[in-house]
């Protein structure tokens, strides 16, 4: 029968998909990326070994310096995703309530102001404002990264099927069970790709924290710029893309191994 076929009254409508599901991991997605960004990494090794470095390149780019950098620049990241989900999960389940739709559309208009405010405008206004440090810059990150995580889980929530929420209720399960079991789980893909984008938000941002004092690979790209020594912009700013990469690679296998089955 065509799908332009007319159904018996009152009967079901049973569709399948004309496609299998997609492979939640897949060998390609779980190698590809690893194997582009170690050759990413042999490439920039190969380049760095062929240099006559100065005392100044060999201050900046040598192993403990590089490995200090980006111990400072996960911490930043994983410190500001952290808050971000805290922050903007709970408060985007909340936001779907009916008692507090009403103050939805300002809340998420400071939302877009938030990102759309320069990163090193956020970092200036704060190192003028409350001071400069690991925590100052921590505040700046969650500040532009809360957005995406924000609307996410809002549509996430608020798109689930209302007939399974309806279906919910009528088993006797409270608005809260509901929420848990049915809501939420539904809604996991959408707040997790979310998640992602705030991930890789934090990962570029976190690189202007140097001008708070705060650290992170962005001090080698600053040093670079500073000083016009090109072999430390470069190792910088492929770290830097590196971590990135490396980031949105965990946050996609996570994303795929999170997602309920059948969605």
């Amino acid at each position: 029968m065509g799908d332009g076929a007319a159904h018996p009254a009152g009967r079901p409508v049973v569709t399948t998909p004309t496609q299998p599901l997609p492979r939640r991991i897949t060998p390609a997605n779980v190698l590809v990326t690893p194997l582009v960004l170690l050759a990413a990494l042999g490439a920039l090794f190969w380049y760095l070994s062929g240099l006559e470095l100065d005392d100044i390149e060999r201050r900046s780019i040598n192993a403990d310096t590089i490995l200090t950098h980006l111990w400072e620049h996960v911490e930043l990241v994983a410190v500001s995703s952290v808050l971000v989900i805290v922050i903007a999960v709970p408060l985007g389940v909340l936001l779907t309530r009916p008692a507090l739709r009403l103050v939805t559309p300002p809340l998420l208009g400071l939302a877009n102001i938030g990102q759309a405010i320069p990163s090193i405008g956020i970092l200036v206004l704060l190192a003028v404002t409350v001071g400069i440090g690991f925590d100052k810059a921590v505040l700046a990150l969650v500040a532009l990264a809360m957005l995406p995580v924000l609307r996410n889980t809002m549509i996430g929530v608020s798109t689930v099927d209302k007939s399974l929420i309806d279906a919910a209720r009528g088993m006797g399960l409270t608005r809260t069970t509901v929420l848990l079991r049915v809501e939420l789980p539904l809604a996991v893909p959408v707040i997790l790709a979310g998640v992602r984008i705030a991930l890789i938000l934090n990962v570029s941002s976190a690189t202007l924290a140097t001008y708070t004092n705060a650290g992170g690979l962005g001090t080698l790209i600053a040093t670079g710029v500073t000083l016009n020594r090109l072999p430390v912009l470069i190792t910088g700013s492929v770290l830097t893309a590196v971590l990135a990469l490396t980031v949105d690679w965990l946050a996609g296998l996570a994303e795929a191994a999170l997602r309920p089955r059948g969605i």
